[in-house]
């Protein structure tokens, strides 16, 4: 199914941005896990949002566990977790049953389901089932950092606005903020100012993330069609919004020399590294022991204010739409955990597969 991914760890995503309630069934995690549930609420208010940046939708998403946890700890039984939808407006999307809007899966969702998609709030195909994710994403770092790997990510760029890139051969995971995840103060400022900018105008804008893994072993992975970037690039594009995936020095490497581009490998305190990292900490579809470099490119929101040509799916003529409803002006904040999450259950999932 489509919904469903993973190897050693298969996690299973249900519900619709509308439906009663949306939630994510985890099968394969290590029993005795105490689950910090602090550190999971605290990751997940970071996707969450608010403000004048994001959406106005509040949701609580507090996790309702329905299995797999005794006590607060893991009990090898599969974790089902669930979040209830309570702020929702569905008669905002009356408009688009008929009139899909222009770069969503209004339109690919009518045609694959036969008119039967649910268009509310975006159902199945919504950033809402990014919830879900984040919660299995939250309890796999939570693992992982108890082995000695970190992830974490930053928004790299805003419209043309850049943050500074993390060092590949040595990122600083504990110089991004939480609330605003960019390093450089000033591009955060600049940031915020373009948002706005955008959303005053009727329209959205897109962005890059970065994101580091630290601490993890060579070894992890698999040559060919079962890559480590293989693995994670289809979680992160199971990511609503992301378009582009690069790892290390990513598409600038095109425009290098192979003695520009190749990463010098030498010994370092009795340990096998490379001086430079374009690699990205993969070589061959598995994991060099340097740190993986990964980023993503995140498109404007395509639900905006601005006017837009469509088609009525009725009438089989061209006609014009105007969006409402509550949406993000740069979904990119937001984004940033769940970014974080798509490569914490892929990193755990292949470390457990090895």
């Amino acid at each position: 199914m489509s919904n469903s991914l993973g190897k050693s760890i298969k996690i299973q995503i249900f519900g619709q941005s509308h439906s009663d309630a949306i939630g994510v069934v985890i099968d394969g995690l290590p029993a005795g896990v105490e689950l910090d549930m602090e550190r999971i609420n605290a990751f997940l208010a970071r996707r969450r949002g608010g403000g004048q940046l994001s959406t106005a939708r509040a949701e609580k998403d507090e996790p309702k566990i329905l299995s797999g946890v005794v006590n607060g700890v893991t009990c090898m039984a599969p974790l089902c977790a669930v979040f209830e939808n309570a702020d929702t407006r569905s008669a905002d999307y009356d408009s688009i049953r008929r009139a899909p809007r222009p770069s969503h899966a209004d339109l690919t969702a009518h045609i694959k389901s036969g008119g039967f998609n649910d268009v509310r709030g975006g159902g199945a195909f919504s950033g809402r089932l990014t919830l879900p994710l984040c919660f299995a994403g939250a309890i796999c770092k939570q693992i992982l950092e108890a082995r000695g790997v970190r992830v974490g990510a930053h928004i790299s760029s805003i419209a043309d606005i850049r943050d500074v890139r993390l060092d590949p051969v040595s990122p600083s995971l504990d110089s991004i903020p939480t609330d605003f995840p960019v390093i450089d103060r000033d591009a955060a400022e600049r940031m915020r100012e373009c948002i706005l900018s955008a959303k005053a105008d009727g329209d959205s804008v897109g962005g890059t993330i970065e994101c580091a893994v630290t601490g993890i072993p060579a070894g992890i992975g698999e040559p060919m069609f079962d890559g480590l970037e293989n693995s994670l690039a289809r979680a992160l594009f199971a990511i609503p919004a992301i378009k582009g995936v690069e790892f290390g020095s990513g598409f600038d490497c095109a425009a290098m020399r192979g003695s520009e581009h190749n990463d010098p490998i030498a010994m370092c305190d009795g340990r096998i590294v490379t001086t430079t990292n374009n690699a990205g900490g993969i070589t061959g579809g598995i994991s060099n022991g340097m740190p993986i470099i990964v980023r993503v490119a995140v498109k404007p929101t395509p639900s905006i204010a601005k006017e837009q040509l469509t088609v009525d799916l009725v009438s089989g003529e061209n006609t014009r739409l105007t969006i409402h409803g509550r949406h993000d002006p740069c979904i990119v904040p937001r984004a940033v955990a769940v970014v974080e999450a798509a490569v914490a259950f892929t990193i755990l999932d292949e470390m457990l597969s090895n």
